[in-house]
């Protein structure tokens, strides 16, 4: 295992604040005692304000249903606009996940808590790009909320992904089964249920200033869906097992989940309630477990960092426990110290697995960046057995992994499409492959899409600002269409990247 020096990742320090943050949801005050304090600019590696400008456009490339007038990706149309109508339910809108036209609710409802928690903590630093990020979170959670509608009931997938992944076909052409999957109290999935609430309950923090009745809609939903997952226990991959695996199982099971959407419901209500339930679930939900990998399939770390910002900001002394939980893990970050856990490629670049990893060098980053602007309100730094590390240290890294990911790196290629001189030019993307509907008004058949599939020919339609899998261990990356591990964009990995590019961005003056 390769892992950079930290000697050599102080080489990167970056002059940071030592004060939060907020879109004014949670403001503190700073040691000085202003709101806004006077930023000493770092010098930036790379124009972090365009970035998470097309981190944000990659959103609208993603959706399905009735596109608006300000659709800036004009090469998509609507899609999708009888779903739901096999079921006689209103389903239309909410995002692809990625390449396919699959509407698979569990990343979805992901994608929208870390857009939430994006603008929760970041979203006062975004200027003019605050109101592009609430549209992202809006057309996922207008979704969730029809998906929601009926008590007791989540509509958790739209499309047959076995016949779906069949075909090469635009959105705009489906004519695959747009079959409606849903959980009940006879098929419980109490992991895509949590995150829906959790979901939920973050959009209401993101919208509580911007649109009170919105939030409070979102809010009260959240509330409802959470109890369901609650009171029906079990996971949606279970009894929908045939329909949901391989593409989003839930391998981690459904605890994580519980204990992430109590969580939200306890930030976003203040009910004690949900203090409770966290103190006397938590121990059996997984709290100390160390399975130190975030992403849309287990939450635990998540959680970990959110409820250690109630201890460490919000002085609730029950939640104790979560500041050494959250130092566990980031802990097993820190490159080059005996008690890191953690591969790093050659080049750098966080390791996790071959499919998809991109993901969790964005969820990483963002919890990173997250974290050290709790322990920086309170004073606080994390403790490695005998070894203190500063909120500074976790701000190099993370700005090292978004670094690499836009280009910093030994193929000195952007992960980001549409971001710097060299970025991949095949991604595995149907709509992005084939000729847009401008070009090519008639319909392209299922099984005759797979012609550009297999071309070595750049994508015809540019999907700005669409990160895709990334590298492999040894920083390698083929760019190859047919690569869907390496070469696939998808929301959750665009989701928590846009916090941590707005922080980048304010923290280096471009915003």
């Amino acid at each position: 295992m390769a892992s950079p020096s930290l000697p050599l990742l102080l080489t990167l320090l970056f002059l940071t604040s030592s004060l939060s943050f907020s879109n004014g949801e949670d403001t503190f005050p700073t040691q000085q005692g202003h709101p806004h304090p006077h930023l000493h600019h770092g010098t930036a590696n790379h124009n972090y304000r365009d970035a998470l400008s097309k981190s944000l456009i990659f959103f609208e490339g993603q959706r399905s249903g009735r596109l608006p007038p300000n659709q800036r990706l004009k090469w998509r149309r609507d899609s999708g606009l009888s779903d739901g109508s096999a079921m006689h339910v209103d389903l239309i809108g909410g995002y692809y996940d990625a390449g396919d036209n699959v509407k698979f609710g569990f990343p979805m409802a992901f994608t929208a808590t870390m857009l939430s928690w994006s603008v929760i903590e970041f979203g006062g630093l975004m200027k003019g790009e605050l109101q592009n990020a609430r549209e992202a979170i809006r057309w996922a959670t207008d979704y969730l909320l029809k998906a929601t509608a009926h008590p007791n009931t989540v509509y958790v997938q739209v499309g047959d992904a076995n016949k779906d992944h069949a075909c090469w076909e635009r959105p705009e052409d489906m004519d695959t089964p747009r079959t409606v999957y849903k959980i009940d109290p006879s098929t419980p999935g109490s992991d895509v249920a949590a995150e829906t609430a959790a979901a939920l309950a973050a959009a209401s923090l993101a919208f509580r200033r911007s649109d009170p009745s919105y939030s409070k809609l979102l809010l009260n939903r959240a509330i409802r869906v959470f109890e369901f997952a609650d009171k029906y226990r079990g996971a949606y991959s279970n009894g929908l097992k045939a329909d949901v695996c391989p593409f989003y199982c839930s391998y981690s099971g459904y605890q994580d989940e519980l204990l992430w959407g109590a969580a939200w419901l306890h930030k976003a209500t203040r009910n004690p309630t949900y203090l409770n339930y966290i103190q006397v679930n938590g121990h059996t939900l997984g709290a100390g477990e160390m399975d130190n990998t975030f992403g849309w399939d287990n939450k635990h770390v998540g959680a970990r960092i959110l409820l250690s910002k109630a201890f460490l900001v919000q002085n609730v002394k029950s939640l104790h426990d979560y500041k050494g939980h959250a130092d566990d893990y980031i802990c097993s970050l820190i490159p080059g110290k005996p008690f890191s856990q953690t591969q790093y490629t050659p080049g750098g670049l966080l390791y996790k697995m071959s499919d998809s990893n991109m993901q969790y060098v964005t969820s990483t980053s963002f919890l990173l960046l997250t974290y050290a602007k709790y322990l920086t309100t309170s004073s606080k730094v994390v403790t490695c057995g005998g070894t203190t590390v500063s909120p500074k240290t976790l701000r190099i890294i993370a700005k090292k992994q978004v670094d690499y990911l836009l280009g910093d790196n030994p193929l000195r290629m952007s992960y980001m499409v549409g971001y710097g001189l060299r970025y991949p030019k095949r991604i595995h993307h149907r709509g992005s492959s084939l000729p847009s509907m401008a070009a090519h008004p008639g319909k392209i058949q299922c099984s005759s899409g797979f012609s550009a599939m297999s071309t070595a020919l750049p994508n015809p339609n540019v999907l700005v600002g669409a990160v895709v899998g990334g590298p492999d261990a040894n920083d390698r990356f083929p760019d190859q269409r047919s690569d869907y591990e390496q070469s696939e964009p998808a929301t959750y990995i665009n989701a928590p990247l846009v916090g941590a590019l707005a922080y980048l961005a304010h923290s280096s003056g471009q915003l």
